[in-house]
């Protein structure tokens, strides 16, 4: 099943965060993971959240996810953004609340 990481933030130190930008494309691929939403302001409708930007990547399975955030040769690039950003990180997995329901879990 699909997994996605969703990432809103504030940049505070645009100069740094290029510099993962131009770094971060590399290492999402070596995962398996693609841009579906990459870096756009967010119109909120409903609610008072309030995000800045959104990235919205998207992996094959929960496994290669966790194996992107988890991997040695990032982090000094993910400790680029947490540097240069304010923001929030969820991982979720495709599918559906019912599907759980289906398989009794």
């Amino acid at each position: 099943m699909k997994a996605y990481l969703i990432l809103e933030f504030r940049v505070t130190d645009l100069t740094s965060f290029m510099t993962y930008v131009e770094q971060i494309p590399e290492h999402i691929d070596r995962h398996g993971g693609t841009y579906l939403v990459e870096g756009v302001r967010p119109e909120v409708v409903e609610g008072d959240w309030k995000p800045e930007t959104l990235v919205v990547l998207e992996f094959p399975s929960e496994q290669n996810a966790r194996a992107f955030l988890s991997d040695p040769m990032v982090q000094t690039v993910f400790s680029i953004r947490h540097n240069s950003t304010q923001g929030n990180l969820v991982l979720v997995q495709g599918g559906s609340w019912r599907d759980a329901l289906a398989r009794g879990t």
